[in-house]
C-alpha cells in the first residue's frame, strides 16, 4: 500500500475548512448588509429616472460590465455556480446571463470545448419534471410538460439569490431560437422528448404563434418563473436570444412580454423586460411599451447606441464573442460601447467551465471566442474607470473632439460640459487629441486600459476654447479623464 502523508490530508482537511469559515462569513455579512436595506422591501434593478439610458440597482447608478459563463449555469447540474459568482464578485463584475432550461445544445455545437450549455448525459435540469418514460435523447427519462420539477426552480432562486449577495445582476433568459436540428432535437418541448404528445413541429415554428397548445406551455413556463422570482431585486428578463434566427416571431414574442406584465400585474414592484433586436447594429423605429432595455450583439463599432439614443432606454451589448481568443476584440468593444453611452455590455467569456468556474479554463485555439482572468481583469478596469464619474449626468460628444486622428484611430467622449469627461481612443500608439473645454481648472488623467495604471497624469488651467493634450505612448487603446479641478468653483 501507498504510504499516506498525513501532513498532507490533514493541510487539506484545514484549507477546505478555512474556505468554508470564509465562505459562511462573506454569507452572513452579505445577508447582514441587505438585510439593513431592507432585504424584503427592496425595489428591483429599474432604468434610472434621471437617465434612463443607465439603471438605478439599490439606491445607486449603475452600469452593468461583465465577462460571463456561457449561460448553463442553472441548467447544467454539474456547474458549481458559487464558485463562478465568487470569480465575478472578486472581479467587481456585476452582471451575468442565464438561460432558463428550455434550450440547450450538444457538446459539437458551434465548435465549443467545455461549452456549459452541454451537460453531461442526466445532468440536465429544466422546469418540467422528468416522467416515468426512458427515451430522452441526452439519456434519462422524457419529460412531463404537465408537471414541474421543484429542485430546478429552488436551483434558479438560489443563484439569483446567491448572486444578489455579491451585487450582481442577473439576465434571465427565458427561450432561445434552435439554431439547428442539434439543438431542437434536445428540448423538452419537441415531441420526441416528453410525454405529452406537445412539440410535434419544426424547429422553426416552436416559438411562433402557430401552436395553441405550443403557446400555452409557453405561458405557463413564464407565469411560473415569473413567480418564484418575485420577490429578487437583482435580475431582468430578456424574452429570447438571438430571435432573428430560427423562424422567432416578433408576434410571438410580444405576446411573451405582455405574459410577463400579466404576471406581475399585483405585483407591488415590476422587474424589466429586455428585447434582442440584432447582431451588429439596426435602427429601432417602434419599440414595445413594455421593453425598457434594448439588447444587441457584436455591436462594433457601437453605432447602434447613436442610433437608438433618443428611445431613452437602456441600449444593451450582452452579447459578443467569436473573434478569436485573444483580449483586445472585446475590452475595446466593451469601452466603444459604454463610452458611446451604452448601459450595459457582457462579454461571452469560455473560461468559464465545468471544474472551472472560477474562469480558468485555458481556451483552445479553436476556441470560437476568448476570456479569462486578463480579460476579466481590464473589464474590471473600464467598469471601475466609468464608476468614477457622475454619469447619469453626462451624454456622448464626440463634436468635442476638434484634432483630426491618425488613420485608423477613432476617438469618443462621454461629457457633463464643463466638468467632466471620459474619453476613449481606440487605435494608434500615441496622439495628439484637441478638445473644446470651457474656461476652468481640469486634471486630466492617461489610462492604460491593459494594466490599470494612470501613464500620464497633468493639472491644466484652461482660458476657453481648443486645447491639446499628448497622450502617452500606448498599445492599441487609451482612455482619457479629464475633470474640473477640486479648488476651482
Amino acid at each position: 500500500m501507498p504510504r499516506v502523508n498525513i501532513y498532507k490530508i490533514i493541510s487539506i482537511v484545514i484549507t477546505m475548512m478555512l474556505l468554508f469559515v470564509v465562505n459562511l462569513a462573506f454569507s452572513m455579512t452579505a445577508e447582514k448588509e441587505l438585510d439593513n436595506m431592507g432585504k424584503h422591501d427592496l425595489k428591483p434593478i429599474v432604468l434610472h429616472p434621471d437617465n434612463p439610458h443607465y439603471f438605478l440597482f439599490r439606491g445607486k447608478p449603475v452600469i452593468l460590465i461583465t465577462s460571463g459563463e456561457h449561460y448553463g449555469a442553472v441548467l447544467n447540474l454539474d456547474f458549481d455556480y458559487v464558485k463562478y459568482l465568487d470569480a465575478l464578485h472578486s472581479y467587481g463584475l456585476n452582471l451575468t446571463r442565464l438561460f432558463s432550461g428550455v434550450y440547450c445544445e450538444s457538446p459539437a455545437s458551434f465548435n465549443i470545448q467545455n461549452n456549459t450549455l452541454a451537460p453531461a448525459p442526466l445532468r440536465y435540469i429544466v422546469p418540467w419534471a422528468r416522467s416515468s418514460v426512458p427515451g430522452y435523447a441526452n439519456g434519462g427519462n422524457k419529460f412531463d410538460l404537465s408537471r414541474w420539477d421543484e429542485s430546478y426552480f429552488r436551483r434558479l432562486k438560489d443563484f439569483v439569490h446567491q448572486a444578489g449577495l455579491r451585487g450582481i445582476v442577473v439576465e434571465v433568459v427565458l427561450f432561445c431560437p434552435y439554431y439547428g436540428d442539434e439543438q431542437w432535437d434536445l428540448s423538452p418541448i419537441n415531441i420526441n422528448n416528453n410525454v405529452n404528445g406537445i412539440g410535434d413541429l419544426a424547429r422553426t415554428d416552436a416559438l411562433t404563434m402557430k401552436s395553441g397548445e405550443m403557446v400555452a406551455i409557453h405561458d405557463a413556463m413564464v407565469r411560473k418563473i415569473v413567480d418564484e422570482l418575485r420577490d429578487f431585486d437583482n435580475f431582468y428578463y430578456e424574452i429570447c436570444n438571438e430571435p432573428y434566427f430560427g423562424g422567432v416571431t416578433i408576434e410571438w414574442q410580444y405576446h411573451i412580454a405582455s405574459i410577463i406584465t400579466d404576471a406581475e400585474s399585483s405585483f407591488p414592484h415590476k422587474h424589466l423586460i429586455a428585447q434582442n433586436i440584432a447582431n451588429g447594429s439596426a435602427k429601432i423605429d417602434d419599440p414595445h411599451k413594455d421593453v425598457s432595455i434594448f439588447n444587441f450583439h457584436y455591436a462594433t463599432p457601437p453605432v447602434t447606441v447613436e442610433m437608438n439614443y433618443g428611445l431613452n432606454r437602456v441600449i444593451a451589448d450582452d452579447e459578443t464573442g467569436f473573434r478569436g481568443t485573444e483580449d483586445m476584440p472585446y475590452r475595446t468593444e466593451g469601452w466603444e460601447f459604454v463610452i458611446a453611452g451604452g448601459g450595459a455590455y457582457s462579454n461571452l467569456d469560455y473560461s468559464y467551465t465545468v471544474r472551472h468556474e472560477d474562469g480558468t479554463f485555458d481556451l483552445p485555439k479553436s476556441q470560437p471566442g476568448g476570456g479569462g482572468k486578463s480579460l476579466q481583469k481590464q473589464l474590471k478596469i473600464l467598469k471601475d474607470f466609468i464608476h468614477t464619474f457622475d454619469f447619469i449626468r453626462m451624454t456622448p460628444n464626440n463634436q468635442l473632439i476638434k484634432s483630426e486622428l491618425p488613420e485608423g484611430t477613432t476617438a469618443r467622449v462621454l461629457a457633463e460640459i464643463g466638468k467632466a469627461y471620459a474619453i476613449y481612443i481606440k487605435g494608434g500608439a500615441e496622439v495628439e487629441l484637441t478638445l473644446d473645454l470651457p474656461e476652468g481648472k481640469y486634471r486630466a488623467e492617461w489610462l492604460n486600459t491593459i494594466t490599470g495604471m494612470k501613464d500620464k497624469e497633468q493639472n491644466i488651467t484652461h482660458s476657453g476654447g481648443s486645447i491639446s493634450l499628448s497622450s502617452p505612448e500606448y498599445m492599441e487603446d487609451i482612455a482619457l479623464k479629464v475633470v474640473k479641478a477640486k479648488t476651482d468653483n
